[in-house]
């Protein structure tokens, strides 16, 4: 069963859901957490599962049971959050990624710092028509488990590209408003169905604050923020 399945008090995973509680205050403003990330490339990454994802096709060597549109992965390990992924937000940058166009394959080709450096991998290929570049914001998350409260040992990436660009925007923002570090918060990632402007459906991402993140919780991302950054 996903873990959205399962009943939980999301207000027993933070500290408060309002006031900033003492151990942030004397922290607040400061804004750490949204300088570049590094070593990004060598994390896991969270995938949002779509209708023609491989992970939710049983006829597909990538199949992995259980999964669902909207559902969450770990690209790496292939675990299933659900459709809720609990997680602070410890860094974030823009990248410009590179991907082979699926009728002709498919394939990641990378991620650069600037459009510049993906277009010059693109003109490298042999055939570059293939190729296209995405804007991308890169998340790095460190996911909580809503069931027993736990961190997960390493963070993992996720990337919003295309639609999910204005979520990606949207939650730099409320980040932003909240106030204190960029990791003083527990976020709620979920995969909501949505449609784009033809009217064909597909899976979004959608983004709301739990609270205040624990101080045994917020001196861990703290820690991991000092590595990543």
């Amino acid at each position: 069963m996903p873990k959205s399945a399962v009943a939980v008090a999301p207000t027993s995973l933070v500290a408060s859901t309002d006031t900033l509680p003492a151990h942030l205050q004397a922290v607040q403003g400061s804004g750490r957490g949204n300088e570049n990330v590094g070593q990004h490339g060598q994390i896991p990454r969270i995938k949002l599962l779509q209708k023609m994802s491989n992970e939710v096709d049983k006829h597909h060597a990538s199949y992995v049971e259980g999964c669902e549109p909207g559902h969450l992965v770990n690209t790496l390990n292939n675990h299933n959050y659900g459709n809720d992924l609990y997680c602070i937000s410890l860094t974030f940058k823009l990248e410009y990624v590179v991907w082979r166009d699926i009728e002709a394959g498919g394939g990641y080709g990378g991620a650069f710092n600037t459009q510049a450096e993906a277009q010059k991998y693109i003109d490298e290929q042999d055939k570059p028509a293939e190729w296209d570049i995405n804007e991308t914001h890169a998340h790095v998350l460190l996911i909580k488990d809503p069931e027993t409260g736990e961190l997960e040992r390493s963070p993992a990436i996720m990337d919003f590209a295309s639609s999910k660009l204005r979520v990606s925007k949207a939650w730099n923002s409320q980040i932003g408003m909240k106030g204190g570090d960029r990791f003083a918060g527990l976020w709620k990632v979920s995969g909501v169905p949505t449609e784009n402007k033809m009217g064909k459906a597909f899976m979004n991402c959608e983004v709301s604050f739990v609270g205040w993140a624990q101080e045994e919780d917020y001196k861990v991302a703290e820690a991991l923020y000092e590595q990543y950054s």
